[in-house]
C-alpha cells in the first residue's frame, strides 16, 4: 500500500497545503488564466469567454473527482499568496499527476520542477512509477522529458508519459 501523501509541506519557497471550498474563486481565476492563450484565438467577448471557463471549470472538477476520487487536491502558495494547483493520485499501481497549474506570471521560475521533482522523489520512495498526461503543445513536455518521463500511446487528445522509479542502491 503506498504511504499517505502530506496535507502540508514546505517546499523551498513554495508551500503546498490541501485545498478548501474557500479557495474555489482563486481556481476557476488559475483555470481562466491557464487556458488564457488558446481562448485569445476565439474572437470571443470577455463574458463568452467567461462563461466558457467557468463551465468547463465545473466539468474538469467533476472528471477529476470521478476518475481520482483518492486524490489529494493541493493549493500551491509562495510568500503565502496562492499561485497555482496541484492535484496527485497515489495509487497502488503509480503516482499520478493529474493537474499541476501555475499562473502564467509564476511560470518559467522553476517552480514547476520544484514541484515535480518532490513527485520524483516521493515515487522513488515508495518504488513507483509516476505518470502524467499532457497536451501536444504543452511547454511542460519538455521539462518532462528532463526528468525522464518517456512517452507512451495515447488517445489522441493527451500524451501518456511515466517516468520509472529509479534505481535507489541503500548506502549499506
Amino acid at each position: 500500500m503506498p504511504s499517505e501523501l502530506p496535507a502540508a509541506l514546505l517546499l523551498g519557497r513554495l508551500q503546498l497545503r490541501q485545498s478548501l471550498a474557500s479557495d474555489a474563486d482563486f481556481l476557476r481565476v488559475l483555470y481562466r488564466d491557464v487556458r488564457s492563450d488558446e481562448l485569445a484565438v476565439t474572437g470571443w467577448p470577455p463574458e463568452a469567454i467567461y462563461a466558457f471557463c467557468q463551465s468547463q471549470f465545473d466539468f474538469q472538477l467533476q472528471h477529476y473527482r470521478s476518475y481520482y476520487p483518492e486524490a489529494l487536491h493541493y493549493l500551491v502558495e509562495r510568500d503565502g499568496q496562492p499561485i497555482g494547483r496541484l492535484i496527485v493520485d497515489d495509487s497502488v499501481v503509480a503516482l499520478r499527476v493529474v493537474d499541476i497549474s501555475l499562473l502564467a506570471a509564476q511560470r518559467g521560475q522553476g517552480l514547476g520542477s520544484v514541484l515535480l521533482l518532490w513527485l520524483c522523489e516521493r515515487a522513488d520512495a515508495q518504488r513507483q512509477p509516476l505518470a502524467l498526461s499532457v497536451e501536444p503543445q504543452n511547454r511542460a513536455r519538455h521539462l518532462y522529458g528532463r526528468l525522464g518521463f518517456v512517452q507512451l500511446p495515447g488517445d489522441g487528445l493527451y500524451l501518456n508519459m511515466r517516468r520509472e522509479p529509479s534505481n535507489m542502491e541503500s548506502a549499506e
